[in-house]
């Protein structure tokens, strides 16, 4: 919350009176220990009829403006039931799931797998009104020039190249299917309802593809160990395709061109585990090797004039 200044810091100051205002709206009573994320806090609560809910309050930002829209949709189908909302506050009741990741899971495999199945549940027809991926994509290769043209990096033109032509060829012609959009295994709880439930979407409406990439990212620390990187990404994007029942090499463009933006991305502003020095460093070289591996089978083309 510190990046977002004296707005986060006002909202923090309200926060005690918004919870109270919606446990009184909602009819709810507190149930457990506060819990927080990087946005926001998720109260526990109980409804009248005993049912174990949870209160979630996020902080007001552009990305937490669908996510309730995108579970309604879903109306519990692979994601948590949404039982009440409040935009204004940007605040939902939900169904409660247990504070078990499937991150915790060691076997990779069976992460991969359940976070591709959830993928297919949740590609549905996207409602209207929701932001439309495709309209990201000139954007996207805007940045990807600046960035290939601005920074120092070791990358061939020819890695630049498959990133874009994957933004020209996949990423401007989209479905209307909803997608997830940050289907990365930290999202995804165990529950009682289902063995695991999607939870913080962002809600947006594109190729269901696309979703590998926040979760080939969210991997990248465990990758790092790894002896045999290309045989690992591989296994990824192999098992993350049939579970998700989505083409093969679609699923390893968007993970490419995700993976390209992350090193870039990093090299502008760190990342969330390294701001500087050696590990900012081994990270973003990590990458870059990365983003390579991937462009391997793809069509090598020059989109660049």
């Amino acid at each position: 919350m510190a990046r977002e200044g004296p707005a986060a810091a006002a909202w923090l100051a309200e926060l005690p009176g918004i919870v109270a205002e919606l446990l009184e709206c909602w009819d709810c009573v507190p149930d457990g220990e506060l819990m927080y994320g990087g946005v926001g806090i998720v109260v526990p609560v109980r409804r009248p009829t005993t049912e174990a809910a949870v209160i979630k309050v996020s902080f007001p930002h552009p990305g937490n403006v669908h996510e309730p829209d995108a579970l309604a949709t879903w109306a519990g189908r692979g994601a948590v039931l949404l039982h009440e909302r409040d935009d204004g506050r940007f605040a939902m009741l939900l169904e409660r799931a247990h504070p078990v990741m499937l991150a915790t899971i060691e076997n990779n495999d069976a992460v991969i797998e359940v976070a591709g199945r959830l993928n297919h549940r949740l590609a549905v027809p996207a409602p209207e009104g929701l932001p439309r991926l495709s309209e990201r994509a000139d954007a996207w290769e805007t940045q990807l020039r600046t960035d290939a043209a601005e920074l120092s990096h070791p990358l061939p033109r020819t890695t630049v190249d498959a990133a874009v032509a994957t933004v020209r060829e996949l990423g401007q012609h989209q479905p209307e299917t909803l997608v997830h959009g940050d289907l990365i295994a930290r999202n995804i709880l165990h529950a009682d309802r289902e063995p695991w439930l999607a939870v913080d979407p962002k809600g947006q409406v594109g190729d269901p593809a696309y979703d590998v990439g926040p979760l080939l990212k969210s991997r990248s620390p465990a990758l790092l160990e790894v002896d045999d990187l290309r045989r690992a990404v591989h296994r990824i994007l192999d098992v993350f395709a049939e579970a998700a029942e989505v083409d093969r090499e679609r699923v390893q463009r968007w993970a490419q061109l995700h993976i390209l933006r992350a090193a870039f991305h990093g090299r502008r502003h760190g990342f969330r585990r390294a701001r500087s020095g050696p590990m900012l460093d081994r990270l973003t070289t990590f990458l870059d090797g990365l983003a390579m591996l991937l462009t391997e089978p793809a069509r090598q083309r020059s989109p660049w004039p």
